[in-house]
This record gives structure tokens, C-alpha cells and sequence, in this order.
């Protein structure tokens, strides 16, 4: 079988997942930036953290920025830019942080039962 091969039910779990884990990925990029970041920014960051290639396409990421920030998780502002038009930055909220430690906990334990069950039936 061809490795390099990714049919299109790989690529639709891969898309599934993203879809899971691309508020987490987005809150804690934000819980570890020292200031606001716009989504450019944002990505840049996700995307540095992963060597094969993005986890989040920019068109993603700004649905979930905004379902964030309507949930109180996150707060942005409008601010110009030099470069061309302005620019939404975005930071987390004290909610926003309390989410995160909730949902890197069952990040954690799911992390772990997937593990683990993959191990047992692999063996």
C-alpha cells in the first residue's frame, strides 16, 4: 500500500478531527501569547508548532475565532493597519482560561483512553 496514497475517508477523519481540537489549539495559543493576535498571527503560530503541514486552513479558523468570542471565551478589537485593512485582535477572557484547563483535561483523558485502546488492540 502507498503511503503517500490519502483517500478521501482519510482525508474527512483528518477534517473531523481538526474540527474537534481547532478551539482547544485556538485557546491555548492565545492562553500562551503575551498580547492580542490576529488571526494571521494565530495561524502562523499553529502552523509552526506542526512540521507536516497546517492543522487549521486560515478559512477555518475564523468561524471558530468568532464562536469563541460570542461564548465569552474570547474578546477582540478592531485596529488599523499600516499595511492594508484593520486588523481583529484577539485575546483570551478569564472564562476563556478557566474553558481551557476544563477542556485540556479531557483532552488529557481522551488522549489517553484512545491510546490505550489502540495499544490493546494492536497487540
Amino acid at each position: 500500500m502507498d503511503l503517500e496514497y490519502i483517500s478521501d475517508m482519510d482525508k474527512k477523519f483528518q477534517k473531523e478531527l481538526n474540527a474537534g481540537i481547532g478551539a482547544l489549539l485556538l485557546l491555548s495559543t492565545l492562553n500562551k501569547s503575551t498580547g492580542p493576535l490576529y488571526g494571521y498571527q494565530i495561524a502562523k503560530v499553529i502552523e509552526e508548532s506542526r512540521k507536516d503541514g497546517p492543522m487549521i486552513k486560515l478559512g477555518t479558523l475564523y468561524p471558530v475565532l468568532r464562536s469563541l468570542e460570542e461564548n465569552g471565551l474570547l474578546e477582540s478589537e478592531v485596529e488599523p493597519s499600516v499595511t492594508g485593512p484593520p486588523r481583529r485582535y484577539y485575546q483570551i477572557t478569564e472564562q476563556g482560561r478557566k474553558t481551557l484547563e476544563n477542556w485540556l483535561r479531557i483532552w488529557f483523558q481522551t488522549k489517553e483512553f484512545v491510546n490505550n485502546h489502540l495499544k490493546e488492540g494492536n497487540q
